[in-house]
């Protein structure tokens, strides 16, 4: 056969024989092109623990929603928000979810932040802030991310909910802010990355179509970590039987014919935690239209990734509280402490915006498994509009204009 296809090709003329040689050189390249493509999609796409090709997606809006048609009559215990009977059904059956998700200028806009029933916000280290998510009543997988790690006055709040807690590692020097030990202290029903890694956890180098440092790319989503939460024995029960919130505290939420004649006037407001740092600064522009908060950051509006819409929590908190250094011997002593459970600081002022209005009051915390609560200045707990709430901490004397 060889010898027939040599005889044949130099039977050729100059021409004829260029001719084939580049049609054989096109015909090798695209069956060479084919297999190499095949190869590196094989080997590129990430591979789930039983050894299946996974695609990661970027982030969206979640899967199934909640079906518009069905009545809201449902309040979710975090935040009072109305959801359908399917949606309680699933909450149900599992435990609250907080999650550590950054807000470095480089993530930004987050993904899954507007889904969160509740969101806690203030300085990680630097002047930089970063948010701890509490999720239980989203309807659908939520896709979260960049997820950063852990800090110690976040384990006070997320203490009130017994949930499962995400973050990747976290500050871990021997001292008041060591993080990753009062984990294991305080028994908290961990899901540090650091152990769990893929496919629970995985990097999304394009989510925003840049590229960014590899700390601002760590993703999961809701239904990952209720997943892993569940196999480690963390459901909506413990190994004993016991609910989270089987000591859970709800707070109070106004129904819709009190949510009238509450506090002064304040539908703008600024928020700074160190006045140093202008791309921390948060203003929040009330929307009557919707009776929520638009917010904004370093004068942009900030959005979420998943939705492409205006973060606009229903109530805004600012407390205030003693930030000091924890002098642990961490590089640039950045470590940072907040006075904000008792005995030493049990309670400190705090305004608490809602319905285009404010009311002056205190925050009281008496220990860390203690429900936090907010009180008017006549000592009187003070009801929230239903939805999400969104608790901002500032160091004392930190400048809020409104």
């Amino acid at each position: 056969m060889i010898k027939i296809m040599r005889t044949f090709f130099e039977n050729l003329t100059k021409a004829q024989k260029v001719l084939v040689l580049v049609i054989m050189a096109v015909v090798l390249y695209t069956v060479s092109a084919g297999v190499s493509f095949s190869l590196f999609a094989n080997s590129a796409a990430p591979k789930a623990l039983d050894g299946s090709s996974l695609q990661t997606a970027l982030p969206g809006a979640g899967g199934e929603q909640e079906d518009p048609g069905l009545p809201r009559t449902e309040a979710c215990p975090l935040n009072g928000n109305l959801h359908t009977k399917p949606a309680k059904e699933a909450w149900d059956k599992r435990r609250p979810l907080a999650v550590m998700i950054e807000n470095h200028q480089e993530s930004r806009p987050q993904s899954g932040l507007s889904s969160a029933d509740v969101v806690y916000e203030t300085v990680a280290e630097g002047g930089i802030t970063r948010f701890m998510g509490m999720y239980l009543c989203s309807f659908g997988d939520i896709q979260l991310g960049p997820v950063r790690s852990a800090r110690t006055y976040f384990l006070d709040w997320l203490s009130e909910y017994d949930p499962l807690y995400a973050h990747v590692g976290g500050a871990n020097t021997p001292g008041p802010a060591n993080a990753l030990g009062q984990i294991i202290d305080y028994k908290i029903k961990d899901l540090n990355q650091f152990g769990i890694g893929y496919p629970t956890f995985w990097r999304d180098y394009q989510r925003l179509g840049r590229p960014v440092a590899t700390e601002h790319t760590m993703y999961t989503t809701t239904k990952k970590l209720w997943d892993i939460g569940e196999k480690k024995g963390w459901g909506v029960a413990d190994a004993l039987g016991v609910r989270w919130d089987k000591n859970f505290v709800p707070w109070k939420f106004l129904k819709s014919d009190e949510a009238v004649n509450i506090g002064a006037a304040a539908t703008k407001m600024t928020v700074n935690f160190w006045e140093s740092q202008k791309d921390y600064q948060v203003e929040w522009n009330f929307d009557q239209a919707s009776n929520s908060y638009k917010r904004k950051n370093a004068g942009s509006d900030h959005v979420d990734l998943n939705t492409k819409q205006q973060l606009s929590p229903k109530t805004v908190i600012v407390q205030y509280m003693k930030e000091s250094r924890a002098n642990d011997g961490y590089e640039g002593n950045a470590h940072l402490l907040y006075a904000n459970k008792g005995p030493q600081a049990p309670t400190g002022k705090a305004l608490i915006f809602m319905n285009g209005k404010v009311v002056k009051g205190t925050w009281n915390k008496a220990n860390r498994l203690a429900r936090e609560t907010f009180k008017d200045e006549a000592g009187k707990e003070i009801s929230f509009v239903p939805g999400q709430i969104w608790i901002q901490t500032v160091p004392e004397g930190s400048s809020v204009t409104y």
